[in-house]
């Protein structure tokens, strides 16, 4: 079952999705810190993210947190994606406290990214509060990113 999330912008720099099927023993594992510092950004598995951020499994929109959320689902093996993560770690450092920040690896969350139907990666889901999250897929620079996290903050 797909998830309707509008989808803001599309970039040619997007990379082709490619689920391995290692897939399928990622989503019993939990949410870890990137890197382990203890640093802004999340890595979620699938459930990490079904606690923390929305039950991929159901038809319904329903966002966990209670302050704006983005989630970049990416690959180790995908370039666009290796250029946007230290863009979106400055980013998040920013916002801590504002915004909470997750990345989700698509190789390792094939059920997750298939609910939300992604195709090319990075995509990039950004959750108001209280709003319906929009998708953003290809790479941003951090102007774009920065301008996306503000109009979180307006809602």
């Amino acid at each position: 079952m797909d998830k309707k999330i509008k989808v803001m912008a599309v970039s040619l720099c997007a990379a082709a999705l490619a689920v391995s099927p290692s897939a399928a023993f990622a989503g019993d594992a939990e949410a870890a810190s990137s890197a382990g510092d203890g640093g802004s950004v999340t890595v979620l598995t699938e459930a990490g993210y079904k606690a923390t951020v929305e039950d991929f499994t159901t038809a319904e929109w329903e966002y966990l947190g209670d302050v704006p959320a983005v989630v970049d689902f990416y690959a180790d093996w995908c370039g666009p994606c290796r250029r946007l993560a230290p863009v979106l770690e400055k980013v998040a450092a920013e916002y801590a406290g504002k915004v909470a920040v997750y990345k989700v690896n698509v190789d390792e969350a094939g059920t997750l990214a298939a609910s939300y139907g992604i195709r090319s990666i990075p995509s990039v889901l950004f959750i108001p509060v209280g709003q319906e999250p929009q998708m953003s897929v290809g790479l941003m620079d951090e102007d774009e990113l920065r301008a996306k996290f503000d109009a979180l903050l307006k809602y």
